[in-house]
């Protein structure tokens, strides 16, 4: 097998990362984040079976708003303006059930309460922050919608319907608890001085969570790189993707349609660079240098976290996390649950320096 790119990593790292397993609840449990936590409670359950890895974990990335949309009914910061892009109308969902049905779309309803919490939590204060956004740069204009989303799909957010069609007879022990989980925290936030944090979120991280100014290019202090170690034991942590060095080129020309790729196909794929955490930045691709998040699209890889090899004549990619690797790992915060950390560990955990607060 002759390797295109190869990164080993070693023993020792891996050791060190398994300890941490070991020790992130203990670490955890001297950083609550602080603010409004009134009436807040925490819930101990047991152990839910695992949810497969691409069930409804997503990814919080802000779309642009088309402006062909039909507009929605005038609306106050008490709802959201979803353009639903499998319509093209703007779908006005009140605060209210946002929250339930943000966690519906985002996580199993299978996975432990407190990282249900977290993820409520999460969830609204990241999309609050698009809405808080786009209303200042529109004038809170109604016609405009505060972000977009394929609602068909269940991104972003899932109505109460869509719940019962999809969880049939589960459906009223599903929407149970995922109210148990939601309503000791309706109304919190996480905010980073006096705004509103931008909370990104998702499914697997490679171990290590990634910086946002890495991947989004935006430097933000409490989207750093911390330890998440309990990826490495989702079943759906580690992908492999096959492709012939016909798919491979055609793939490429595809997303890159100058591009050329000529000679040996072991010779296509140069040096790459990566981040801290092991997101390749860039790498060389026949004559382009192209990004890992590039290459993430074009070959439909679940990260842009990955090593590539060329053996008995495929190009074979070895793929670590699911999603962009920022923020709040949601399996690591199931993890973190487990183990028996609460929503407030979790969340100061995963968003460094950040507070509690009431939305109001």
């Amino acid at each position: 097998m002759k390797e295109i790119t190869t990164i080993k990593r070693g023993a020792i790292a891996l050791l060190i990362l398994f300890l941490l397993m070991l020790c992130i609840p203990l670490l955890a449990l001297g950083a609550h984040a602080t603010g409004d936590e009134a009436n807040l409670s925490s819930s101990q359950v047991s152990s839910p079976a695992s949810a497969p890895a691409d069930s409804t974990a997503g990814e919080s990335i802000p779309t642009s708003v088309s402006s062909t949309a039909q507009p929605a009914p005038a609306a106050t910061m008490g709802s959201f303006r979803i353009l639903d892009t499998s319509t093209g109308n703007i779908v006005t969902v009140p605060d209210e059930d946002f929250w339930v049905g943000a966690v519906a779309a985002e996580m199993p309803p299978t996975f432990e309460i407190e990282a249900l919490r977290a993820q409520a939590i999460a969830a609204y204060t990241y999309y609050s922050h698009v809405r808080q956004e786009q209303r200042e740069a529109n004038g809170d204009d109604a016609s405009q919608a505060d972000f977009s989303a394929d609602l068909s799909n269940w991104q972003s957010y899932a109505s109460k319907e869509q719940m019962q069609q999809r969880w049939g007879e589960q459906f009223d022990a599903y929407y149970s608890r995922l109210l148990e989980a939601v309503d000791p925290v309706r109304g919190l936030v996480l905010k980073s001085g006096d705004s509103l944090a931008l909370t990104a979120f998702h499914a697997i991280s490679s171990g290590v969570t990634e910086a946002s100014a890495d991947v989004f290019g935006g430097q933000r202090d409490y989207l750093v790189p911390v330890a998440s170690p309990g990826d490495l034991l989702v079943p759906g942590y580690q992908t492999t993707v096959e492709l012939t060095a016909d798919e491979f080129k055609q793939l490429a020309l595809a997303q890159w349609p100058d591009i050329q790729l000529e000679g040996e196909p072991q010779t296509w794929v140069g040096e790459m660079q990566r981040t801290s955490s092991g997101m390749v930045t860039s790498m060389q691709l026949g004559s382009l240098s192209v990004s890992g998040l590039d290459m993430r699209t074009a070959f439909s890889l679940r990260s842009a976290d990955f090593d590539l090899v060329f053996h008995e004549d495929k190009f074979v990619f070895t793929v670590r996390g699911y999603g962009h690797g920022v923020g709040m790992s949601q399996y690591g915060a199931n993890y973190m649950a487990q183990q028996g950390a609460d929503y407030r560990e979790i969340l100061s955990w995963y968003y460094p320096g950040t507070q509690l607060a009431s939305a109001q």
